[in-house]
């Protein structure tokens, strides 16, 4: 008996630590029909309300589907010899104005404080700034020194260990966790989006325009996203990349991207251009 409790105890203690563990690498699965795992506030809520939207969806299909048998089988030929003229009917038509009345106020009732909420960006702890380009993003961190840096996908050659196929690109939005973090977003060229599944984020990228969204993380892991709107010929090569991390190592990581990404007085070298396709189609070449 004894053995077997420290076999249960055992066992619990692994399933716990699964449940626990941090998530690893949030993106798309193969033959995946539902959403990603929610890790931020807002896709939590998201997840919840499309759950309800559901079950309002199930019982209104299923309730026209009874009526539409009830009606095929009421009122076929055989059974009405003698078809009624009645043309009004004053309940039915008071019940078929007000029950969806009623539902529309119950989908306004949990979806307009939720469309708010995407909205409220005040008191954001981190803002950082997405500019969508023909295919790549840039990303700036106004709050960290105003530093930039490009993120290109990797190519498939290039792809290491444990790297996804068209999601992983060569520098991470690397963000802390359980900070509210505003995300500026924008284009240099023509129409992009800025999206993130697992947490819930994504709004247009307009050239001449910032929009804005937010997110809060909630555990550390990797955060895989895509541009969302047909953007060109490499709309599906410009994936976003996003590395969460502890508060801590955020900021040795901030400490480190300032030496590396600002750039040196007086320095006018222009940046190197990276093509991500060339005119073939088949692979990434940089260009100076």
């Amino acid at each position: 008996m004894t053995k077997f409790r420290f076999h249960l105890m055992g066992g619990l203690a692994a399933i716990v630590t699964l449940i626990a563990a941090p998530a690893l690498a949030q993106q798309p699965e193969p033959w995946q029909l539902g959403f990603q795992e929610p890790h931020s506030p807002i896709m939590e809520q998201m997840d919840t309300f499309h759950d309800l939207l559901l079950w309002i969806i199930f019982a209104i299909s299923i309730f026209v589907l009874a009526l539409l048998l009830y009606a095929i089988v009421r009122f076929r030929e055989k059974a009405n010899p003698n078809p009624s003229k009645v043309t009004h009917n004053t309940l039915i038509e008071v019940l078929w104005t007000v029950i969806p009345v009623i539902i529309l106020f119950v989908i306004g009732f949990f979806s307009l404080p939720l469309l708010y909420a995407t909205d409220d960006t005040a008191d954001a702890d981190i803002t950082v700034k997405a500019i969508g380009r023909q295919w790549y993003w840039s990303y700036e961190y106004p709050d960290h020194g105003d530093f930039t840096f490009d993120a290109f996908m990797v190519a498939e050659e290039d792809l290491k260990p444990g790297q996804p196929r068209l999601l992983a690109t060569d520098e991470n939005l690397v963000l802390p966790v359980g900070k509210k973090i505003r995300v500026l977003v924008t284009a240099s060229d023509v129409l992009h989006a800025f999206a993130i599944p697992a947490l819930g984020s994504k709004v247009d990228a307009v050239p001449g325009r910032t929009n804005e969204t937010w997110f809060q993380i909630n555990e550390p892991g990797m955060y895989y996203g895509q541009c969302s709107e047909l953007c060109g010929t490499g709309h599906a090569f410009m994936p976003i990349a996003i590395q969460a991390v502890s508060e801590a190592e955020f900021e040795a990581w901030v400490t480190n991207a300032q030496a590396r990404f600002a750039p040196s007085d007086g320095d006018l070298t222009p940046r190197p251009i990276q093509v991500v396709r060339n005119d073939a189609g088949t692979t990434p070449a940089n260009a100076q």
